[in-house]
């Protein structure tokens, strides 16, 4: 029957992710990251009416994986716990070093990553980088240390903008020569403007599901 799939369960794209050199900045820069437009993971939310208000981008190096997502159109606060960061406002991002999509169950290789701009620290206000377990997975990827992800925080007009730079020892299998295929997906929540999917929607196990999960192909 017409409607009870959504459009977007019938693509899997390849998103190119650029190599971009000069990753993570400084110290002494503003920004963590300066991902260019073509970073850029195209959702198709619009073909099943969904709503896009987050820009969110990937770049490579052989160092690691740069992960940028802005947030704009917003009126409140945003609100998050970083003892529930699955309902908190913010970016959750999956990164499959292997692209296994043949398994609905996530290996060693499947990482699941929050950015947080808010929730954290002792009084719950601070922006917070963290990485948990997936659900039902098969083996679970080595849990790192926040203190091991360079992490920044930009108050924006209207929104904000959270970046983080995932390195090959956060990474378990992260070999861009022998595996410039990976999986990835990412869900952005918002109290206020709603989710944003990169493809299907929680209608589908996709925190569990690596099938699921689009490709990332790193391109030169």
């Amino acid at each position: 029957m017409p409607g009870l799939v959504p459009h977007r369960f019938l693509v899997r794209l390849a998103h190119p992710c650029p190599f971009v050199k000069k990753m993570p900045l400084g110290a002494d820069d503003d920004r963590l990251l300066d991902l260019p437009d073509a970073a850029a993971l195209h959702t198709l939310a619009e073909l099943d009416g969904g709503r896009r208000f987050a820009d969110v981008r990937l770049g490579w190096n052989e160092f690691g994986l740069g992960v940028q997502v802005t947030v704009s159109g917003k009126s409140n606060d945003p609100e998050a716990d970083a003892d529930k960061p699955r309902s908190s406002d913010g970016l959750t991002v999956w990164i499959d070093t292997r692209d296994a999509r043949a398994s609905h169950r996530a290996s060693r290789y499947c990482h699941q990553f929050h950015l947080l701009p808010t929730g954290g620290g002792a009084d719950k206000d601070e922006p917070l980088f963290a990485q948990t377990k997936i659900n039902r997975a098969l083996q679970d990827a080595p849990l790192c240390s926040p203190a091991d992800v360079p992490f920044r925080h930009h108050r924006l007009k209207g929104g904000y903008r959270l970046e983080a730079f995932l390195s090959g020892a956060v990474l378990t299998g992260y070999d861009p020569e022998q595996h410039p295929r990976l999986g990835v997906y990412y869900h952005v929540r918002d109290a206020e403007l709603g989710d944003q999917f990169l493809g299907v929607n929680a209608d589908f196990p996709v925190s569990d599901d690596p099938s699921l999960w689009d490709v990332l192909e790193l391109t030169r």
